[in-house]
């Protein structure tokens, strides 16, 4: 049986359209092969580097720009399990733990799925907070409303 350290740290871009406020639009995007793996774009943070440069580079890699505006950072960490199906497969961890942004796409953005050499996403669309619950992956729902809601609560959203 394989041991599991506890949990990987990461950062997550809730990210807006450069449209925002007039337009509240989200960007989700599905992941390389699967359905129904709508998300946000999220990833590891390497050693030394800070959340922001940890979610600066994993937008860079994941989306093909960094040119956003931070809006906000959710103050807590957020912490889940892999589900118990892909613990063998992923990482030698129990699961993530995620510190969130709120960023907002400048319009000279240009989002490129395919910039880094092996794409994690192949899709993306940008859709209002309705759609959003309804295509976001199961796992990570749970967390997107706690972020969401607390964003709304700040009045930064």
């Amino acid at each position: 049986m394989q041991k599991y350290t506890d949990y990987r740290p990461n950062v997550a871009a809730i990210i807006l359209s450069s449209e925002y406020p007039k337009k509240c639009e989200f960007m989700l995007s599905r992941r390389n092969g699967m359905k129904r793996g709508w998300q946000f774009p999220q990833g590891g943070i390497d050693e030394g580097e800070s959340t922001v440069e940890a979610l600066m580079r994993e937008l860079k890699e994941e989306i093909g720009t960094n040119e956003v505006e931070i809006l906000g950072e959710y103050p807590e960490w957020i912490t889940y399990d892999f589900p118990k199906s892909s613990k063998d497969k992923r990482y030698p961890y129990r699961g993530q733990t995620q510190k969130y942004y709120l960023v907002r796409l400048r319009e000279s953005a240009r989002i490129d799925l395919f910039a880094h050499e092996i794409p994690e996403f192949e899709e993306y669309r940008f859709v209002g907070f309705e759609e959003l619950f309804k295509r976001a992956t199961f796992l990570k729902r749970r967390a997107y409303r706690r972020v969401i809601a607390y964003f709304k609560k700040e009045g930064i959203l």
